[in-house]
């Protein structure tokens, strides 16, 4: 199982590289999130996958009495999730904003602040 993840998230990042590379801003932006997915099932896979039981110690014990599932990535990938999410929502509004002043995704034709190229 921890095969097939790894290979999928060599899948994700690079279909997230190859996005990135694209001269269009939305095209950028959904390769970012698609490499913060792919973080998330490598911090994920890395804690091991495994069925066991929910990491609970019972009333009267120091620590649990079986294997347990690890909970420290679970908790890493869940707040990873939710800062993506911001960083999502964030950078579209910033993207929409751009196109309704600029007309254009492009990001060739965004640069209002560098000098025109024939030297004028």
């Amino acid at each position: 199982m921890e095969l097939l993840i790894a290979i999928m998230v060599g899948v994700l990042v690079a279909a997230s590289v190859y996005l990135m590379l694209a001269r269009n801003v939305l095209r950028f932006l959904f390769g970012l999130i698609l490499i913060s997915n792919a973080a998330n099932l490598l911090i994920f896979v890395s804690g091991r996958l495994t069925a066991e039981a929910p990491p609970l110690i019972p009333e009267g014990a120091d620590a649990p009495l079986e294997l347990v599932a690890n909970a420290l990535p679970q908790a890493l990938v869940l707040t990873a999730i939710v800062i993506g999410f911001g960083l999502f929502a964030f950078a579209l509004m910033l993207v929409y904003r751009g196109y309704q002043s600029l007309g254009t995704l492009m990001s060739d034709e965004m640069r209002l602040a560098e000098p025109k190229e024939d030297g004028q």
